[in-house]
């Protein structure tokens, strides 16, 4: 047997060897290499045979390969080779591999149209002056092009045409320092195998694209073009694979997204020379990166202690010279008013330094002591929104803002600035709802854009307000108020809608109303339908255990809602809008009547102890429901907790917060409308997924929900223009997505934090089992109250218990203190680990890792627990390192790896065809519901908290 396969093997070899020994060189191939030899000035470095005619051999000639009879490979690199190549170059048609760099070729680069077989291309260091137009075409196998240092039209410049978004298998493209211009092309951001991208060097102009928004890059290198790219640079945070980003060089403006800490395999980053603004983000400070420059931007506020192994941060204006040093509390308080008008250049190059009076900072006043009184802005094209954090400057007197571009809201804190006696606001486009500042105060508004108080607020052509409402046309609750506000004409600046605000009774109830258009637009617009909205509401979770309820809402498009409509007056068009620039939708409450049938019993969701949740249908067919409160419950809490939600909401924006995105206070109602999140509480998939049919939470998922939250939490701490307690986070009050992304929700027990370690007292609110102790016991919060509320949240991610359960035995009724008294034996915290859960022993290592952090979350002293900083890079080691469950890898069977991509597309699209074909076949015999049973649908829910 032995013998036979021997005498096999030598005969094959033998075959084999008579074909190469008889190979002869396809004639076309072997006329181009003889072109490119005769081209050269120096052939000599070939040391090809002088009368071969057989590159493919054997003998082979030196730097040639082939497949069969024909050339596959070409490598010369770095021989010093001069002169052309021959124009019909793309004739080699079995071309693979192609290593020209590094030598002195000059001349047109020949077109590679049609050298669908080409892979690598290496064509760098070399003297090409020109490139043709369809250079590009049909490279549909090319997986690395490297055109760098070549002076390509060099006085014209070149562009990426669109024929490269065809080689679907590109991963590795440089074009560095290779005259190529014009914008970045889109297209590079939507390749789908693109890992390296390095354009150094070259005069590319605008900014970053925003369909580079999650991109798979590894590398993106943009620095030092001509003239600098410009914008921002926000849409790098999303690029969550990049390990090397070099931007220096430019003018990219704006801030440093807060969200950058979420790049956690970056280790390289350059953004020396741009002009760069605001303060640096903690996230970017913990990063463990081997590189960071910062220098030459305008970055202010604090010297942050950088993690970076290498960082520099030279030729910014900090407010001090030395790492960790904190600036005056009066500097921070402008600076966050610099960050909300958007950093205009003439403030950032004049406010720098650590003293405003000192250093004459532009606009702003100081006394002989060295207070700031007077914030002096008329006429300085500010843009943007006001900061609450002016409040804080409790000496200012004067504050003159006319004639800018803000918008938004005023700051209620900015009534407690207590030698305020003069506030100009005259020419803007701020809207309510609108706080009440003290008689002593002299408010300065356009006609008709905002409230006039009859006591203190004059309009700009300096009158006096004088139409003041008696209490009977305002409400029974406002005999005693002080002051009314009343509406004076309309602005003379645009054509837009404004409200009044009252603030009424002895407790500041806001009563909104809006002035009702004249006939003639009326009649002009009459005909015009609301414009559809994409707010669905849904109930909270009914098993939450304080049974409030949620109202959240579908989807994030901010689309004309309606015009605001005056309580008791005749409605006005309903397809006008009123948009609050922070990003919320002051609703006409007739909107919501008509799409709810005026809130008729039969749409009813849910119904609580502060109000009623009612489904509706808007014109285009998406399901809504509103969360609206009875007048009969609107308690001073009630309208407290109602009135936070609107002012934090409209401060802090993060997508692991729930948005919101809709209010109504028209009269005595009270309405909230916020971002849908269809997948509802995670109570629900972690306590309640028996109950309601859905399958529950992988191990995955959880790691990556208490991420979000981490990162949510993180930025209401410490990111955010001001520094926020929750108060009431727990797993009811975090909302999931189709993606199971989650977010944090319902703020209406929030209140800012006190500076550094020092705690506020305040009445307890939130819910027992989240309490920390010091809390619970003595009612002191600070931003460690949250942490210890996240490290029970851990906990029941872990073990799928509730927080608080008096139907478990007593010893494990309370979570926390049970769980502290198994996590230290790994085989009782295995016993108590989630049973739903697989647990292999990588489960199990990341496991102990978040059982070991919930444990010091909730550590009894809020000094020895972390911050929310912590959790976010404990937690993103585990996301990154996580590998797919054996359950996620079913989503992709039958879809071979090894076809082209294109083709392996293919099949995927015509596999998911036949699954949508097949369920809404199914469907129609309703033997498989199209979605888990109802969230919406199942619910009632009482409010008790």
């Amino acid at each position: 047997m032995e013998t036979k396969t021997l005498i096999k093997i030598t005969i094959i070899l033998f075959l084999f060897s008579f074909s190469a020994v008889y190979s002869v060189t396809d004639p076309n191939d072997l006329a181009i290499l003889n072109q490119f030899k005769k081209g050269l000035q120096n052939p000599e470095l070939l040391k090809w045979p002088e009368n071969g005619n057989d590159p493919c051999g054997p003998p082979s000639w030196p730097h040639i390969f082939c497949s069969g009879n024909k050339v596959s490979q070409i490598q010369v690199r770095g021989l010093g080779l001069k002169g052309p190549l021959p124009q019909n170059f793309n004739q080699l048609s079995m071309l693979q591999n192609l290593g020209l760099q590094q030598n002195q070729f000059s001349g047109n680069l020949p077109s590679f149209n049609g050298l669908a077989k080409l892979q690598y291309a290496y064509l760098d260091y070399n003297n090409f002056d020109t490139i043709p137009s369809d250079f590009f075409k049909g490279l549909v196998s090319l997986e690395v092009l490297a055109l760098d240092y070549i002076p390509l039209n060099a006085s014209t410049g070149w562009s990426l045409p669109n024929d490269l978004q065809n080689s679907a298998q590109l991963k590795n493209l440089t074009l560095m320092n290779c005259n190529l211009a014009g914008p970045l092309p889109e297209f590079l951001g939507k390749m789908p195998s693109l890992e390296v991208l390095m354009m150094s060097l070259n005069k590319l102009t605008g900014g970053i694209p925003g369909s580079f928004e999650g991109s798979l890059l590894t590398t993106l290198w943009l620095n030092q073009q001509a003239d600098g790219m410009t914008g921002p640079i926000d849409v790098v945070s999303s690029m969550k694979s990049l390990t090397s980003l070099w931007l220096h060089g430019n003018h990219f403006s704006g801030k440093i997204p807060d969200d950058i800490g979420d790049l956690v395999s970056l280790h390289d980053m350059n953004l020396n020379g741009n002009d760069l603004v605001g303060l640096v983000p903690a996230s970017l400070a913990n990063m463990a990166l081997g590189h960071l420059d910062l220098n030459n931007n305008h970055f202010m506020g604090p010297m942050p202690k950088f993690k970076a192994v290498k960082a520099t941060y030279t030729s910014n204006p900090f407010c001090l010279p030395k790492e960790g040093d904190l600036c005056a509390s009066d500097v921070m308080a402008l600076l966050m008013f610099l960050d909300g008008v958007n950093y205009p250049p003439r403030l950032v190059g004049s406010w720098t330094g650590n003293n405003p009076c000192q250093n004459s900072w532009l606009g702003v006043g100081c006394d002989p002591n060295g207070k700031i009184i007077t914030l002096n802005l008329p006429n300085s094209k500010l843009s943007g929104t006001l900061s609450p954090s002016i409040a804080a400057i409790d000496s200012l007197t004067h504050i003159y803002l006319e004639s800018n571009n803000l918008s938004g809201l005023v700051p209620t804190n900015w009534t407690s600035l207590k030698y305020l006696t003069l506030l100009n606001l005259s020419e803007n486009d701020i809207t309510p709802p609108f706080p009440r500042f003290s008689s002593s105060v002299k408010v300065i508004l356009d006609e008709g854009s905002l409230l006039k108080s009859k006591n203190n607020i004059t309009s700009s052509n300096g009158s006096r307000s004088s139409a003041v409402p008696s209490s009977s046309t305002i409400g029974s609750n406002s005999t005693s108020a002080s002051s009314t506000y009343a509406s004076i004409g309309q602005k003379k600046r645009s054509n837009k809608l404004f409200a009044i605000v009252a603030p009424v009774g002895s407790f500041a109830v806001l009563v909104l109303l809006v002035l009702p258009l004249s006939i003639y637009f009326c009649k002009k617009r009459n005909n015009k339908k609301p414009a559809p909205s994409s707010l669905v509401v849904h109930p909270r979770d009914p098993s939450d255990s304080d049974s409030t309820i949620k109202i959240v809402v579908a989807n994030n498009t901010h689309r004309s809602v309606s015009s605001l409509t005056a309580s008791g007056s005749a409605s006005v068009d309903s397809s006008q809008s009123h948009m609050i620039k922070s990003g919320n939708l002051v609703i006409s409450v007739q909107v919501l009547r008509n799409v709810t049938k005026n809130f008729a019993p039969e749409n009813e969701l849910g119904r609580g102890g502060f109000g009623v949740v009612y489904k509706g249908e808007l014109d285009d067919g998406t399901k809504i429901a509103v969360k609206r409160m009875e007048s009969g419950v609107i308690s001073n809490k009630a309208l407290d907790e109602f009135q936070s939600e609107i002012a934090v909401l409209s401060k802090v924006r993060h997508r692991h917060l729930v948005s919101l995105l809709g209010y109504s206070t028209e009269g005595n109602e009270r309405i909230l409308v916020y971002e849908y999140l269809p997948q509802g509480a995670l109570s629900k998939h972690l306590f309640h997924w028996k109950k309601l049919q859905i399958e529950p939470l992988s191990w995955k998922r959880r790691l990556n929900i208490a991420l979000d939250v981490a990162r949510g939490m993180e930025y209401l701490h410490v990111l955010a223009h001001q520094s926020f307690i929750h108060r009431d986070l727990k797993s009811s009050n975090i909302l999931l997505g189709d993606d199971f992304r989650a977010k944090v929700s319902d703020f209406g027990l929030v209140k800012l934090a006190p500076d550094g370690e020092k705690s506020v007292v305040t009445r307890l609110a939130g819910t027992f089992g989240y309490l920390a102790p010091e809390y619970a016991v003595m009612g002191k919060i600070t931003t460690k109250s949250d942490v210890f509320s996240f490290g029970v949240v851990l906990m029941e991610l872990l073990t799928g218990m509730m927080a608080l359960d008096e139907t478990r035995p007593e010893e494990s009724q309370y979570l926390v203190s049970w769980f502290w008294q198994i996590k230290s034996s790994k085989e009782k915290l295995m016993a108590a680990i989630d049973p739903t859960l697989d647990m292999k022993q990588e489960t199990f290592d990341s496991i102990s890792i978040i059982s070991e952090l919930a444990g010091h979350c909730t550590a009894r002293e809020p000094g020895q627990r972390p911050d929310m900083g912590h959790a976010v890079n404990v937690l993103a080691s585990l996301v990154e390192k996580w590998k797919p469950i054996d359950d996620d890898t079913e989503e992709y069977s039958g879809i071979d790896y090894s076809l082209p991509l294109n083709q392996m597309v293919k099949d995927w699209q015509e596999a998911e065809e036949k699954d949508v074909s097949y369920m809404d076949l199914e469907d129609s015999k309703g033997s498989i519901p199209s979605r888990p049973a109802g969230f919406a649908e199942s619910f009632t829910s009482v409010d008790g908290r």
